[in-house]
């Protein structure tokens, strides 16, 4: 498998991997700074997930798969109050950057953190979670269908499982941006996708027969639509500013120079063209849930 790093790390959206960055301390500092910026600007949407789950009674105990910095674990804390989660994932400075959080908003009691490796043949003990929650972090898996017949294994008898993946990668520049290079961003997209055919194969998958296949019963399955305007929200430029700079560590050596050059100019934080300067940013985007029974 070409991702160790990702393996349960819920990478928003740039899927850029280990093995590419010399310095995986720095690289995990700035994958922790987009992951808290797409947590803070698209919050409203997580909790219309969480308020949508198809759930009878409240759950108590929450595993949170891949929990990246903790985007899930406290939007479930928030929307079940009486609940407590465990948040599972392969990055020790993800789940340092979750407990810090949770301490500082007073839930460090309600979090329990474990580092685990989902890929590998056994599992951590995670008890017999009412809800398990996997966002962007099954599509990394070598074998997703293993992994999902051990959450039903899971499961309390009436659990539930919430699958959320993102439909596409978020945009934010206007499609005619920018002016010198009109249409950049679908291309460095393009660049992505290219790469992640091969490295990341089980990405935009249809997880209903999957989850089937698992021995799970889905019970219900949305698309939520995401459009935050940089006039909406005042981290969206700086989200911007990440994303971009990630993709930009991806796929710089496959850009056309000039398009590089061109994106360079956008990701220059104290340029006249930075990125995050710009008023016609949008975060657009869809998020895809499916939730299934044991």
């Amino acid at each position: 498998m070409s991702h160790p790093h990702a393996r349960t790390s819920a990478h928003t959206h740039t899927h850029t991997h280990q093995h590419q960055h010399p310095h995986p301390a720095e690289d995990d500092a700035a994958l922790v700074e987009v992951l808290d910026l797409d947590a803070e600007v698209l919050a409203d949407h997580l909790a219309a997930i969480t308020d949508w789950l198809p759930l009878e009674t409240a759950p108590q105990r929450i595993v949170d798969l891949g929990a990246g910095t903790g985007a899930g674990t406290f939007a479930l804390l928030r929307r079940f109050p009486g609940a407590r989660v465990t948040a599972v994932d392969a990055s020790p400075g993800h789940l340092l950057r979750l407990r810090e959080k949770a301490g500082a908003l007073g839930l460090a009691d309600r979090v329990t953190t474990v580092q685990a490796d989902l890929d590998a043949a056994d599992w951590p003990d995670l008890g017999t979670p009412d809800l398990v929650w996997a966002s962007a972090s099954v599509h990394h898996l070598a074998d997703p269908g293993r992994a999902l017949r051990e959450v039903r294994g899971l499961l309390a008898p009436d659990g539930l499982l919430a699958l959320v993946e993102l439909a596409g990668f978020p945009r934010f520049l206007p499609p005619d941006a920018p002016a010198e290079r009109p249409g950049l961003e679908e291309r460095c997209h393009a660049a992505t996708d290219r790469m992640h055919a091969e490295q990341v194969p089980h990405r935009g998958a249809d997880w209903g027969p999957v989850l089937t296949a698992a021995g799970l019963t889905v019970t219900g399955e949305r698309t939520v639509t995401v459009r935050v305007a940089a006039t909406e929200h005042p981290s969206v430029g700086r989200y911007a500013l990440a994303a971009l700079r990630r993709i930009r560590t991806a796929v710089a050596e496959h850009l056309d120079p000039a398009d590089l050059a061109a994106l360079d100019r956008l990701l220059d934080a104290d340029g006249p063209d930075s990125v995050a300067r710009r008023a016609d940013l949008a975060v657009r985007t869809e998020r895809r849930v499916w939730a299934a029974r044991r």
